[in-house]
């Protein structure tokens, strides 16, 4: 940890620490305060360019992860591109917009200390964050700091276990999917091939790698790869239900009319309880094309909950083209199983049955919180989480407790490129004082509003999503910054789905 001097210098009204998909978006709508960007690696694209397989691909539409301002190429006519293309098209916002001259790449935030000189938390001149890094000794001051880290990479949430239970007493190979994903494609065929391997977790990532296991071990000399499935989820095929668009059903304004919302009043309280029904058919509908298109009866794969709850938690992934193929001809078996630890020689479960294992990969997520929390200094570092688990975030960006810092790209949505991009314009505002903040009181109180609504909506409200809200909440933010919703353009957002500052106009 590098010691604080007393001569921190100002270098720029904005710091920004991050270099991912957020952090560019923010580094590009605050280009005209020449912020700095602390980013840790040698290159921008964050999880894209940290935490891809070979196969890992964007799961939403290409048309649905653009810049408002910046197309794709036409020469890119992949609808769902693969982690290189989506690198490739970073890479040239990055470069158009000149935004590499400002990032100061291998810089690795260490710590964060706040300077007060009791000022009021809105006046930007009065207050400010002291960064340092792994690289230099010497301490950046700014006015004000923007947190674009993210929830994934840097740090694996490795599951916890009974004593005498966990890897260390397991002869074989454990790695987390952060380590896999540094291994080329000779590296991970040595990795897996002829190995009996079990991956732990059944999200995205799992799915992928299960796929990519089974296609190295293809032959009678290929053994099949066991996914241990700890939550069931709902998977999708495609963005097709029944012959329908699948934005029909959750992003359109009317759709999103079925859905609770924040500060929704009385009336459209009471429209959305007599609503219900069709919502609950919607979620019905869904998953009956979801049972007769994928065998997810057959491989126990069936969720007991609703289709809407994964939706509303940002949690529905599309399946590998060749997962249940795989399946069939044995090279993949699915283990639904709560609890499990290890044995020398693979996984043992609580009914006492084990599995044999060369190598086991946990797919089990990232510790976000975690991350921030090795670089913030008290009393901050205890206000990253509310009582109920997530991060309180005004516009889903401010944490009203927290003066002159921002988060983006800690809230999901349909679209998180879009969200961070939105919200950025929204901070640039901000900082430029087109607007200010309301009281903190009545922050926390909007804060507390939104996670009230996506408790009632999931389950799995702690992934902090809000997709079946996102326009409104869009909505918001635009008309924070001055923008009014052009009626006529609504049908034009509808069926293309994010929307840009073009699609509203500024009020007198």
């Amino acid at each position: 940890m590098a010691t604080h001097e007393n001569h921190s210098i100002l270098v720029s009204k904005i710091g920004i620490i991050g270099a991912g998909v957020s952090g560019i978006a923010a580094a590009k709508q605050l280009s005209h305060h020449n912020p700095i960007v602390f980013e840790a690696s040698d290159s921008i694209g964050g999880v894209w360019k940290h935490c891809s397989y070979n196969s890992t691909k964007l799961q939403s539409h290409r048309r649905d992860y653009e810049f408002t301002d910046f197309q794709w190429n036409n020469r890119d006519n992949s609808d769902f591109p693969s982690y290189l293309e989506i690198l490739d098209y970073l890479e040239s916002y990055a470069e158009h917009f000149n935004v590499l001259k400002n990032i100061k790449f291998n810089s690795k935030v260490v710590e964060i200390r706040f300077i007060s000189n009791n000022k009021e938390p809105s006046d930007f001149g009065g207050l400010t964050h002291d960064v340092s890094t792994l690289t230099s000794f010497q301490w950046f001051s700014f006015e004000f700091l923007v947190i674009c880290i993210g929830k994934y990479g840097d740090i694996p949430n490795i599951p916890t276990f009974p004593r005498n239970k966990g890897p260390e007493i397991f002869k074989g190979k454990v790695m987390h999917t952060l380590d896999y994903c540094k291994l080329d494609m000779e590296g991970t065929t040595q990795l897996l091939k002829g190995k009996k391997v079990v991956v732990v977790g059944s999200k995205k990532s799992g799915l992928d790698l299960a796929t990519e296991c089974a296609l190295v071990n293809q032959g009678p000399e290929g053994q099949p790869c066991t996914m241990l499935v700890r939550t069931l989820h709902w998977i999708v095929p495609h963005y097709w239900i029944w012959g329908l668009p699948f934005f029909l059903f959750f992003s359109t304004r009317s759709s999103q009319l079925l859905y609770e919302r924040p500060n929704q009043g009385l009336l459209r309280t009471f429209l959305c309880l007599m609503l219900s029904p069709m919502r609950h058919a919607i979620s019905r509908f869904i998953e009956s094309y979801l049972l007769w298109k994928l065998p997810l009866e057959k491989y126990g794969l069936k969720p007991e909950h609703p289709f809407v709850e994964d939706y509303a938690s940002c949690q529905m992934a599309i399946v590998p083209e060749k997962l249940f193929s795989e399946a069939e001809k044995g090279k993949i078996v699915f283990k639904k199983a709560a609890k499990w630890w290890f044995w020398n020689g693979g996984i043992e479960f609580e009914d006492n049955s084990k599995l044999e294992a060369d190598v086991v990969v946990l797919a089990t997520g990232f510790d976000g919180k975690k991350k921030i929390k090795t670089i913030l200094s008290e009393p901050f570092r205890s206000l990253l989480e509310s009582p109920s688990g997530v991060m309180p975030l005004y516009r889903g960006t401010i944490h009203p407790l927290i003066p002159n810092m921002a988060f983006v790209g800690y809230v999901e949505s349909v679209s998180n490129l879009h969200s961070s991009e939105l919200r950025s314009m929204w901070l640039s505002g901000l900082v430029d004082d087109k607007f200010k903040l309301p009281r903190v009181e009545d922050m926390l109180s909007q804060t507390l509003k939104e996670m009230e609504v996506m408790k009632r909506s999931t389950r799995f409200y702690k992934r902090h999503c809000i997709s079946t809200y996102s326009i409104n909440h869009s909505d918001e933010i635009c008309k924070d910054l001055g923008w009014s919703f052009m009626r006529k353009n609504n049908w034009i957002l509808e069926a293309f789905g994010p929307y840009s500052s073009e699609d509203y106009e500024k009020e007198d």
